[in-house]
């Protein structure tokens, strides 16, 4: 058996670096997090072939004497974390590994200079290996030039993917940074290409808006809470604004960009009744927290993150992001989509015996003669125009107080699912089912939550609905929190349950169908939820048994009515799915379809 032996300091330079520096975006993170340490007020980074050839990171910070550059290119030597102090970390890094760990698989060169120093110093490590160093010319600050990535580690170098994969990871590795610090300027060159350039100062929501979507700004709430120690603050999307990957959610604890799953798990939960299962939020949140109550020396890439009181701090940033959305929840972040707008007609489009004979004529405005026309005619303009399927009420001339009401007045149904609306301001569609399904689930989650609600409705006559035993065990078992909500049901035999009352939002709805999905829900969620969260579940079940269904006939009245509950109720501007509720043609819009403007 081989005898156990010391490695040598290159090896173990090397094993490290494989847990510090996974690819370029991990090199590119440490030397731009150090900047930061340093007190930088700019960091400029500039990249060739994704990172692959070449890493520059040049920032304004304090600079290192020759003395402390030979000290930062050692093992666990650094200056950010005093003695007996692990659990109080403040700065980004802590461990002094990054720079030998990059410098034993790269070629490193490091060039800084002191503030009020005559000249700079320079010290180039070629994969492990001290080569050269002398005096350097450069302003303030420091300098860091990375070259030949796992040139000599050829098994690691296989691994790397294509240039343009690894500058992907890169650019996300410094939006995510610029993102934590709005005060610092960033500037990011690829190749003879500026792909960023943000200038400190810069408030927190404008630098989340530049880097992710300059629309976010407009289709987004502001975050800014506190409880004990924790404070949450950021941008948070609108449901209806969302995306199909998860790739735009940035979070942040301490200024440290993670991606923690508890983090995660809670933005799900907050979303969890305003997005279909298969679409993401789009937001950045900054959560700041004691230093004891955050282990963030959880991995050496430092992208995870361990908390004392993990329930509390998700129950912070759920009962956060939901308050938070409340007060933009009316807003629908959907404007008519551009494709539907381009199909509608420019100018009239006659059928062709009709088109040939006003050929070459200039379009204008019917006289009153003739639309007074006959209803024969009336009756055959009808065919071959083949009108869509609509209806509508005799209206009533816009009142003045109309400017009160955001969504307007109803002035009719189009195939009996689409309210239309008359605002002060453009036309308004409304979706009657998803808006509905909306009310009712907020009236139940008021009836939970003790507000004066009509919560129940009893039943004249109980009704048993049979269903499989564990079906009944798990809806016996959460029983009195239906209670909560209105729906009173009890166990009638081996697999049969009893309703005595249903929910007063749900009026009309069956409680055999009721209770099968919600059995189901229960059943599908399991332990994976927590209890408050299958009950947002359940509840969002019941509303959609208690909604208007699309295909129903409403009166103006009605339609009336809707819109005006929609513009008292938390976020009514989206269904439990995360569809816009409704979308607004402007004046504007409507006047380019006519070629008006």
């Amino acid at each position: 058996m081989p005898e156990i032996r010391r490695l040598p300091e290159t090896l173990v330079n090397r094993i490290a670096a494989g847990e510090v520096v996974e690819r370029p975006a991990s090199a590119l993170k440490e030397l731009v997090e150090n900047a930061l340490d340093a007190g930088a007020g700019r960091i400029a980074v500039a990249l060739s072939d994704g990172g692959l050839s070449r890493i520059e990171v040049t920032d304004d910070g304090c600079g290192m004497g020759p003395e402390e550059m030979a000290l930062a290119l050692e093992r666990h030597a650094t200056s950010k974390l005093p003695d007996d102090a692990i659990e109080q970390v403040a700065t980004l890094g802590f461990r002094g590994e990054a720079l030998p760990s990059i410098a034993s698989v790269a070629r490193l060169t490091l060039e800084s200079r002191v503030r009020g120093a005559e000249q700079g110093w320079r010290r180039v490590v070629d994969h492990g290996a001290l080569t050269d160093e002398g005096p350097a010319a450069l302003p303030p600050g420091t300098r860091v030039r990375v070259e030949q990535l796992f040139g000599k580690v050829p098994a690691r170098r296989k691994f790397l993917r294509t240039a343009r994969s690894e500058y992907a990871a890169c650019l996300d590795v410094v939006r995510r940074l610029a993102m934590a610090r709005p005060d610092v300027s960033f500037r990011l060159d690829h190749g003879e290409r500026c792909i960023l350039d943000l200038q400190g100062g810069e408030a927190l929501a404008a630098r989340v808006a530049m880097i992710v979507a300059r629309e976010l700004a407009d289709n987004s709430v502001a975050l800014d809470m506190e409880r004990g120690t924790m404070r949450l603050t950021g941008v948070a999307g609108l449901p209806t604004y969302n995306r199909g990957v998860a790739d735009h959610q940035y979070l942040f604890v301490n200024g440290r960009p993670v991606k923690d799953r508890l983090l995660i798990g809670a933005v799900r939960g907050a979303y969890a009744d305003m997005l279909a299962r298969d679409r993401h939020a789009v937001l950045a949140l900054f959560l700041e927290i004691a230093a004891e109550d955050v282990d963030v020396n959880v991995h050496p890439a430092k992208t995870e993150v361990r908390f004392r009181d993990a329930a509390a701090v998700r129950g912070f940033i759920v009962s956060g992001l939901r308050q938070a959305l409340a007060t933009g929840d009316r807003r629908s972040a959907q404007a008519p989509d551009a494709a539907a707008m381009g199909r509608w007609q420019t100018e009239p489009q006659l059928a062709p015996a009709l088109g040939s004979l006003f050929r070459g004529r200039d379009w204008t405005a019917p006289s009153a003669a003739v639309r007074e026309a006959s209803s024969a005619w009336r009756s055959y303009e009808a065919s071959v125009l083949d009108a869509p399927q609509g209806r509508a009420e005799q209206a009533e001339p816009l009142p003045e107080e109309a400017a009160d009401y955001p969504l307007g007045i109803a002035r009719g149904q189009v195939a009996d699912t689409y309210i239309v609306a008359e605002a002060a301001d453009g036309l308004v569609l409304v979706d009657q089912h998803a808006a509905h399904e909306r009310l009712v689930l907020e009236r139940l989650r008021a009836a939970g939550a003790g507000e004066k609600v009509a919560a129940s409705q009893a039943l004249l006559i109980p009704e048993v609905v049979e269903l499989d035993e564990p079906a009944c065990d798990r809806l016996e078992e959460h029983a009195a929190s239906f209670a909560e909500f209105g729906l009173a049901i009890e166990r009638f035999g081996p697999s049969a349950m009893l309703v005595r009352a249903m929910p007063g939002a749900l009026n009309g709805a069956d409680p055999h169908r009721l209770l099968t999905d919600l059995a189901d829900d229960l059943a599908k969620h399991g332990e994976a939820l927590l209890l408050g969260e299958k009950i947002e579940h359940v509840l969002a079940t019941m509303a959609c048994h208690g909604s208007v269904r699309a295909g129903r006939t409403l009166s103006v009245a009605e339609m009336n009515a809707l819109l005006r509950e929609m513009e008292r109720t938390p976020r009514s501007g989206q269904c439990n799915h995360g569809r816009p509720t409704w979308v607004k043609l402007s004046m504007g819009d409507v006047e380019k379809l006519f070629g008006r403007h």
